[in-house]
């Protein structure tokens, strides 16, 4: 009886999270997709969002960040080259006060 009373806890717990709703829709997507899926768990996955980015996605990031850190590092050395120009021409105002 103790296992009974906490199943319907539970399930009143996940009726009011909207737990149940969500699967039930999703169910019934699955269910009414003319052409089913070869595989439904990846169905239910990719309509609750729990499916994760296409591997095509993945890499075209991937080379996306790697030419976006190579672009900033570049950037960076050429802050400090014109760092280093600038300051043979105006050193800094705590080197000028000192003078």
């Amino acid at each position: 009886m103790a296992s009974e009373s906490k199943r319907e806890q539970f399930r009143r717990y996940l009726e009011k999270s909207g737990v149940l709703d969500t699967i039930t829709s999703v169910l019934v997507a699955l269910y009414e997709e003319t052409d089913k899926p070869s595989n439904a768990l990846d169905f239910i996955k990719l309509h609750l969002g729990a499916a994760g980015p296409e591997p095509a996605d993945v890499e075209t990031l991937r080379m996306e960040l790697a030419d976006l850190q190579q672009k900033c590092n570049l950037l960076m050395g050429e802050k400090k080259e014109l760092r280093n120009r600038l300051m043979q021409y105006e050193p800094l105002p705590e080197e000028g006060a000192a003078e």
